[in-house]
């Protein structure tokens, strides 16, 4: 039985028969007459004694370990003692190597925390927390948090941007390739409208690289000329929370908000083709959230905003252009260089300089006004992304360049450079050789500029079925295919197969060759006599 039922059974005997000894309960319950002697003083066994060992052979170095440790309350949290550490400093400075690595370690494990709990006695108050009431479109918090996605089948190490508004919990989320100031602006863009205005308030920020220069002192920040633009632009100011530690409390919504995002909506790893496909379900994610309700909240948080959306304020008349300008020159290989990463353009601007715009998840390259390259934006240095497009004019020339180029590997990454491709060019270097068969592929690979991409693959398919490698026959074929996809056919004939359907592929007309048929001409032959007369006329002056 427990102690307790023991004690409980003695002081029942004692009750029912007051002349029982403490010496015949001791021997009836088969225990020390000190224990009896408890039960009848308490109800409540005292607690038992933990046995201390009078010396241990770690006891000396006890108060210079516990002094190590302290040192650490005041160290860097990178730069604290180990237990390796400590074993070498008692070694080195003390001359102590009685201890085994084993007995050191279980001390200050237990000690540590000790040691940490005696350091904030008297100042545990000073880690409480005072609730904050936030009243409607006036404050708004901003932080990244880190995320994984595949894209086009390659994991890549994205960001995710989240605004949320105090108020209601109301948040917008998008991924970005990069932290950069460019992705930056534009989540604060794309957030506002969404939210269709923007907090009258403040909108909370840790020390964010895009947005902060320099961290003074206190909550006095040096900011980048670009972000006091933007929030010039849109008219709210920026609230900076205090540096380390102490200022991870002050916008403690949305950084558990990105976390029980990530957890909540991108687990497993999201598998998409572009970062635009991403953010267009993040949309629509965003959309469905207004119906969950916050803790401690008796509505959704749709109902908060739609009371919140008419306390904010307007946004500006003119959308602000969050990406930056570049003018790089075009080197040799048709590429620019931009933020050490490489993206290709158009061969015929060697040697130019071109207007690029980067943005948050894209480049856009321009020559005057028009877009000449568009490129998801890299942000491996050293990367590089190229076109096949962009590089046929040289190829003309050097057709030997393209079975080893970068281009042609990334076409067949994507996709874009299908099977059809890979037999009419196989079919055309039997035929014509490896320079004229390459000229071949890369006019029809020109067709591509003019014509639907799923046109000049019919094309492609109909020529190699009907044994031709000519880029007329494919270009002929691509145009039908257009025309036919274009201009469906008759009501009358709906049920007759398109031309480019697997009975017709490859059906390519000759026609047989056709001699007109004259009348016979009865007339009789024309006379010469006239003729005759030049011959024997005499030429004036002569004798």
């Amino acid at each position: 039985m427990s102690r307790v039922e023991l004690f409980e059974h003695i002081r029942r005997d004692v009750r029912l028969d007051p002349s029982l000894s403490q010496r015949a309960l001791a021997k009836k319950y088969g225990v020390h007459r000190r224990t009896v002697k408890q039960a009848i003083a308490s109800a409540v066994p005292p607690p038992r004694k933990v046995p201390r060992r009078k010396f241990r052979i770690l006891d000396p170095a006890v108060g210079w370990i516990d002094a190590m440790l302290r040192e650490d309350l005041k160290a860097p949290r990178k730069q604290k003692h180990t237990v390796e550490r400590i074993v070498k400093r008692l070694a080195e400075e003390h001359d102590f190597d009685q201890a085994s690595y084993s007995s050191v370690r279980n001390y200050v494990r237990k000690r540590r925390p000790e040691i940490v709990a005696e350091a904030k006695e008297g100042r545990r108050h000073l880690e409480g927390m005072v609730p904050q009431m936030h009243l409607p479109g006036e404050e708004a918090e901003v932080d990244f948090a880190d995320v994984w996605v595949r894209v086009a089948g390659e994991a890549v190490k994205c960001h995710l941007f989240t605004l949320r508004l105090s108020y209601s919990g109301k948040a917008v989320h998008r991924v970005f390739a990069s932290q950069a100031q460019e992705s930056f602006l534009e989540g604060h863009a794309e957030a506002f409208r969404v939210l269709g205005g923007v907090p009258t308030r403040h909108i909370r920020y840790d020390n964010l690289k895009p947005a902060v220069r320099r961290v003074c002192t206190g909550r006095s920040r040096v900011e980048s000329e670009r972000w006091t633009l933007f929030r010039s632009h849109y008219g709210f100011e920026a609230f900076y929370c205090m540096p380390g530690e102490d200022g991870a409390h002050e916008k403690g919504g949305v950084e558990q908000e990105g976390g029980r995002f990530r957890r909540a909506h991108l687990v497993p790893v999201p598998d998409v083709a572009s970062l635009e496909e991403l953010n267009a379900r993040l949309a629509t994610i965003d959309e469905a959230e207004d119906e969950r309700m916050l803790r401690g909240k008796l509505t959704t948080i749709g109902f908060n905003f739609r009371i919140e959306a008419e306390e904010l304020g307007p946004l500006p008349a003119e959308e602000f252009e969050c990406g930056i300008t570049l003018t790089p020159k075009v080197e040799r290989t048709s590429r620019i260089t931009v933020r050490q990463c490489y993206y290709s353009v158009p061969a015929r601007f060697i040697g130019e300089r071109v207007r690029v715009l980067l943005r948050g998840n894209e480049l856009l390259v321009f020559n005057k006004r028009e877009l000449v390259a568009r490129h998801p934006r890299l942000t491996r240095r050293g990367a590089y992304r190229d076109v096949l497009d962009h590089y046929l004019e040289i190829l003309l020339a050097k057709p030997g360049a393209m079975r080893g180029s970068t281009a042609l590997a990334a076409a067949r990454a994507e996709g874009t450079f299908t099977a059809a491709h890979e037999a009419f060019w196989a079919a055309a270097l039997k035929a014509h050789g490896n320079a004229a068969g390459t000229r071949a592929l890369i006019e029809v690979l020109l067709l591509h500029r003019r014509l639907p991409a799923e046109a000049v693959q019919i094309g492609i398919t109909a020529a190699v079925k009907a044994g031709s490698t000519s880029p007329d026959v494919v270009a002929i074929e691509a145009r039908k295919a257009e025309a036919a996809a274009r201009d469906p056919e008759p009501e009358d004939d709906k049920d007759d197969p398109p031309p480019w359907a697997e009975e017709n592929v490859g059906r390519v007309l000759t026609l047989p060759p056709r001699r007109a048929v004259l009348p016979e001409d009865r007339r009789p032959p024309p006379s010469v006599d006239r003729y005759d007369q030049l011959l024997t006329r005499q030429p004036r002056g002569s004798a």
